[in-house]
């Protein structure tokens, strides 16, 4: 091994932007198995399924069609 290494010449990694972040969410049990029914039907991994319909929505900036009740509603 070299005692000194010259990085003046390096760039920088182009697909540090696109790397993933291993997570823990809980999802219910149904949900888990309709994208794990999906997956086998177009054979790819569930977890990447998961990925590619949470990126689709991301870019088409869908949001959940929550009706949140602001929590001084609740409490007046």
């Amino acid at each position: 091994m070299r005692k000194h290494y010259d990085f003046s010449g390096s760039i920088k990694n182009p697909y540090t932007k696109k790397l993933k972040h291993q997570i823990s969410i809980r999802v219910d049990n149904d949900i888990l198995d309709y994208f794990k029914q999906l997956s086998t039907d177009a054979d790819i991994p569930y977890q990447k399924l998961m990925n590619l319909f949470l990126r689709e929505c991301t870019e088409k900036k869908k949001r959940p069609a929550i009706n949140w009740v602001p929590s001084k509603q609740i409490h007046a």
